[in-house]
Protein backbone atom coordinates (compact mmCIF):
# COMPACT_ATOMS: atom_id res chain seq x y z
CA UNK A 1 0.00 0.00 0.00
CA UNK A 2 1.40 3.39 -0.96
CA UNK A 3 2.18 5.52 1.77
CA UNK A 4 -0.33 8.66 2.16
CA UNK A 5 0.31 11.80 4.20
CA UNK A 6 1.63 11.71 7.72
CA UNK A 7 0.48 14.82 10.15
CA UNK A 8 1.17 13.15 13.19
CA UNK A 9 -0.47 16.61 15.16
CA UNK A 10 -4.09 15.02 13.48
CA UNK A 11 -4.12 12.07 16.12
CA UNK A 12 -3.94 14.87 19.08
CA UNK A 13 -7.66 15.11 17.61
CA UNK A 14 -8.44 11.43 18.58
CA UNK A 15 -9.77 11.97 22.07
CA UNK A 16 -8.78 10.13 25.28
CA UNK A 17 -9.48 10.67 29.30
CA UNK A 18 -6.54 11.11 31.74
CA UNK A 19 -6.12 7.96 34.15
CA UNK A 20 -4.04 6.94 37.07
CA UNK A 21 -3.40 3.10 36.15
CA UNK A 22 -1.76 1.14 38.83
CA UNK A 23 -1.58 -2.64 39.64
CA UNK A 24 0.43 -4.08 42.91
CA UNK A 25 1.10 -7.79 43.90
CA UNK A 26 2.72 -9.01 47.61
CA UNK A 27 3.87 -5.30 49.08
CA UNK A 28 4.56 -3.31 45.52
CA UNK A 29 2.45 -1.25 43.98
CA UNK A 30 2.90 1.21 41.50
CA UNK A 31 0.88 3.70 39.08
CA UNK A 32 1.22 5.48 36.05
CA UNK A 33 -0.42 8.17 33.68
CA UNK A 34 -2.11 6.91 30.99
CA UNK A 35 -4.80 8.07 28.36
CA UNK A 36 -5.91 5.05 26.83
CA UNK A 37 -8.32 3.24 28.69
CA UNK A 38 -11.25 2.24 26.85
CA UNK A 39 -14.45 0.32 27.08
CA UNK A 40 -14.67 -2.54 24.31
CA UNK A 41 -17.85 -4.50 25.61
CA UNK A 42 -21.14 -3.14 27.60
CA UNK A 43 -22.13 -6.45 28.69
CA UNK A 44 -20.17 -7.86 30.45
CA UNK A 45 -18.48 -4.75 30.82
CA UNK A 46 -14.27 -4.78 29.50
CA UNK A 47 -11.74 -2.37 29.61
CA UNK A 48 -8.60 -1.90 27.64
CA UNK A 49 -5.19 0.07 28.35
CA UNK A 50 -2.52 0.17 26.29
CA UNK A 51 0.97 0.53 29.12
CA UNK A 52 4.33 0.60 28.28
CA UNK A 53 6.70 -2.31 28.45
CA UNK A 54 9.07 -0.02 30.35
CA UNK A 55 7.08 0.82 33.25
CA UNK A 56 6.80 -0.79 36.48
CA UNK A 57 3.37 -0.88 36.26
CA UNK A 58 3.38 -2.92 33.26
CA UNK A 59 5.35 -5.79 35.02
CA UNK A 60 3.12 -5.69 38.39
CA UNK A 61 -0.15 -5.61 36.17
CA UNK A 62 1.84 -8.71 33.90
CA UNK A 63 2.68 -10.64 37.41
CA UNK A 64 -0.46 -10.06 39.42
CA UNK A 65 -3.42 -10.29 36.58
CA UNK A 66 -4.99 -6.97 37.63
CA UNK A 67 -5.16 -3.53 37.33
CA UNK A 68 -7.08 -0.16 38.43
CA UNK A 69 -7.95 2.92 36.42
CA UNK A 70 -8.38 6.22 38.86
CA UNK A 71 -10.34 8.87 36.09
CA UNK A 72 -8.20 12.20 36.97
CA UNK A 73 -10.08 15.56 37.69
CA UNK A 74 -9.84 18.61 35.63
CA UNK A 75 -8.35 20.69 38.57
CA UNK A 76 -5.71 18.04 39.35
CA UNK A 77 -2.62 20.19 39.57
CA UNK A 78 0.54 19.20 37.50
CA UNK A 79 2.45 18.75 39.78
CA UNK A 80 0.22 15.80 41.62
CA UNK A 81 -0.12 14.61 37.20
CA UNK A 82 4.05 14.94 36.92
CA UNK A 83 4.82 12.45 39.98
CA UNK A 84 2.90 9.94 38.10
CA UNK A 85 3.80 10.42 34.66
CA UNK A 86 7.10 11.81 34.48
CA UNK A 87 8.65 10.06 37.82
CA UNK A 88 9.63 6.28 37.84
CA UNK A 89 8.34 3.77 40.62
CA UNK A 90 11.61 1.75 40.63
CA UNK A 91 13.14 4.71 42.94
CA UNK A 92 10.47 6.58 44.37
CA UNK A 93 7.38 5.64 45.88
CA UNK A 94 4.40 7.45 44.78
CA UNK A 95 1.68 6.34 46.61
CA UNK A 96 3.53 7.58 49.93
CA UNK A 97 2.01 11.20 49.06
CA UNK A 98 -1.16 10.22 47.69
CA UNK A 99 -4.74 9.88 49.24
CA UNK A 100 -5.59 6.28 48.47
CA UNK A 101 -7.34 2.66 49.13
CA UNK A 102 -6.82 -0.99 48.37
CA UNK A 103 -9.61 -2.12 46.00
CA UNK A 104 -10.73 -5.53 45.66
CA UNK A 105 -7.92 -6.42 43.30
CA UNK A 106 -5.40 -5.59 45.39
CA UNK A 107 -4.52 -2.28 43.22
CA UNK A 108 -4.82 1.34 44.80
CA UNK A 109 -7.12 3.32 44.18
CA UNK A 110 -6.67 7.15 44.05
CA UNK A 111 -9.20 8.89 46.68
CA UNK A 112 -7.61 12.68 45.74
CA UNK A 113 -7.97 14.92 42.32
CA UNK A 114 -9.85 11.78 40.67
CA UNK A 115 -13.58 11.52 39.43
CA UNK A 116 -13.95 7.43 40.10
CA UNK A 117 -12.08 4.19 39.16
CA UNK A 118 -12.83 1.64 37.79
CA UNK A 119 -10.96 -2.01 38.34
CA UNK A 120 -10.18 -5.03 35.89
CA UNK A 121 -9.14 -8.43 36.08
CA UNK A 122 -6.57 -9.02 32.76
CA UNK A 123 -8.24 -11.84 30.74
CA UNK A 124 -6.11 -11.43 27.46
CA UNK A 125 -3.13 -9.24 26.24
CA UNK A 126 -2.02 -8.21 22.85
CA UNK A 127 1.59 -7.40 22.20
CA UNK A 128 1.57 -4.25 20.55
CA UNK A 129 5.62 -3.54 20.36
CA UNK A 130 6.72 -0.95 22.88
CA UNK A 131 2.91 -1.11 24.16
CA UNK A 132 1.00 -4.05 26.37
CA UNK A 133 -2.28 -3.74 25.27
CA UNK A 134 -4.15 -5.37 28.40
CA UNK A 135 -7.80 -6.37 28.45
CA UNK A 136 -10.07 -7.74 30.91
CA UNK A 137 -13.28 -7.52 33.42
CA UNK A 138 -14.30 -5.12 35.41
CA UNK A 139 -14.83 -6.83 38.54
CA UNK A 140 -15.70 -3.36 40.54
CA UNK A 141 -16.13 0.35 39.71
CA UNK A 142 -17.74 3.92 41.41
CA UNK A 143 -18.22 7.13 40.76
CA UNK A 144 -17.37 9.65 43.51
CA UNK A 145 -20.31 12.54 43.06
CA UNK A 146 -17.38 14.99 44.38
CA UNK A 147 -18.65 17.62 41.54
CA UNK A 148 -15.31 17.23 39.84
CA UNK A 149 -15.11 16.79 35.94
CA UNK A 150 -13.32 14.12 34.43
CA UNK A 151 -10.08 15.56 32.44
CA UNK A 152 -9.85 14.60 28.49
CA UNK A 153 -6.21 14.60 27.10
CA UNK A 154 -7.37 17.71 25.41
CA UNK A 155 -7.79 19.51 28.37
CA UNK A 156 -4.93 18.46 30.02
CA UNK A 157 -2.67 19.75 26.59
CA UNK A 158 -4.24 22.65 25.56
CA UNK A 159 -5.65 24.18 28.80
CA UNK A 160 -3.46 22.63 31.08
CA UNK A 161 -0.40 22.48 28.90
CA UNK A 162 0.78 19.76 30.03
CA UNK A 163 2.76 17.22 28.19
CA UNK A 164 3.10 13.67 27.38
CA UNK A 165 6.09 11.15 28.56
CA UNK A 166 8.06 9.22 26.40
CA UNK A 167 6.61 5.96 27.34
CA UNK A 168 2.88 7.51 26.81
CA UNK A 169 1.09 5.83 23.51
CA UNK A 170 0.90 8.95 22.02
CA UNK A 171 4.35 10.44 22.71
CA UNK A 172 5.72 12.44 19.46
CA UNK A 173 9.74 12.22 19.38
CA UNK A 174 11.02 16.05 18.55
CA UNK A 175 11.96 16.57 15.19
CA UNK A 176 15.80 15.56 14.21
CA UNK A 177 18.20 18.52 14.23
CA UNK A 178 15.83 20.53 16.74
CA UNK A 179 17.92 19.45 19.70
CA UNK A 180 19.72 22.45 21.56
CA UNK A 181 23.69 21.99 22.30
CA UNK A 182 24.55 23.05 25.66
CA UNK A 183 25.69 26.30 26.09
CA UNK A 184 28.93 26.58 27.90
CA UNK A 185 28.69 27.79 31.53
CA UNK A 186 31.39 29.66 33.78
CA UNK A 187 30.70 28.89 37.47
CA UNK A 188 30.09 32.30 39.01
CA UNK A 189 29.36 33.87 35.76
CA UNK A 190 26.01 35.81 36.43
CA UNK A 191 25.00 34.80 33.02
CA UNK A 192 24.58 31.25 33.72
CA UNK A 193 21.97 30.11 30.95
CA UNK A 194 18.74 28.94 32.48
CA UNK A 195 16.69 25.98 31.76
CA UNK A 196 13.07 25.24 31.42
CA UNK A 197 11.33 21.86 31.89
CA UNK A 198 9.49 20.92 28.67
CA UNK A 199 6.88 19.32 30.47
CA UNK A 200 5.18 22.31 32.44
CA UNK A 201 6.93 24.83 32.00
CA UNK A 202 9.16 25.21 35.25
CA UNK A 203 12.39 27.26 35.07
CA UNK A 204 15.48 26.62 36.82
CA UNK A 205 17.08 29.61 37.21
CA UNK A 206 21.30 28.92 38.53
CA UNK A 207 21.28 32.07 40.63
CA UNK A 208 17.85 30.73 42.85
CA UNK A 209 18.80 27.35 43.13
CA UNK A 210 16.40 24.46 44.52
CA UNK A 211 17.30 24.87 47.80
CA UNK A 212 14.06 23.04 49.00
CA UNK A 213 15.82 19.64 47.45
CA UNK A 214 19.00 20.24 47.87
CA UNK A 215 20.51 22.64 45.20
CA UNK A 216 22.26 25.48 46.45
CA UNK A 217 22.14 29.40 44.88
CA UNK A 218 24.88 29.31 42.28
CA UNK A 219 24.67 26.12 40.82
CA UNK A 220 25.19 25.41 37.08
CA UNK A 221 22.54 23.41 35.44
CA UNK A 222 25.62 20.89 34.49
CA UNK A 223 26.15 20.20 37.88
CA UNK A 224 23.08 19.53 39.20
CA UNK A 225 22.71 15.49 40.32
CA UNK A 226 21.37 13.37 37.49
CA UNK A 227 18.99 12.08 40.01
CA UNK A 228 17.43 15.44 40.73
CA UNK A 229 13.58 16.29 38.85
CA UNK A 230 11.61 18.99 38.01
CA UNK A 231 10.49 20.35 41.39
CA UNK A 232 7.04 21.31 39.62
CA UNK A 233 5.77 18.21 37.93
CA UNK A 234 8.67 15.63 38.72
CA UNK A 235 9.82 15.33 35.05
CA UNK A 236 13.44 13.84 35.07
CA UNK A 237 16.65 16.77 34.16
CA UNK A 238 16.84 15.54 30.69
CA UNK A 239 13.88 17.09 30.10
CA UNK A 240 14.79 20.34 29.84
CA UNK A 241 16.33 22.83 27.50
CA UNK A 242 18.40 25.54 28.15
CA UNK A 243 16.84 29.10 27.28
CA UNK A 244 17.96 32.64 26.47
Amino acid sequence: MEAGKMDLDALFQLNYGMYIVSSAKADAMNGCIANTVFQITPEPPVIAVSISKENLTHELISSSGVFAASVLAEDAPIKFIGMFGFRSGKSFDKFSQTKCKKGVTGCPIVLENTTGFVEVKVINTIDAGSHTLFIGNVVACEQFNNGKVAMTYNYYRDVKKGRTPRTAATYQKKSSGTEQQKPVISKGDKTMKKYKCTMCGYIYDPAKGDPDNGVEPGTAFEDIPDSWVCPECGAAKDEFEAID
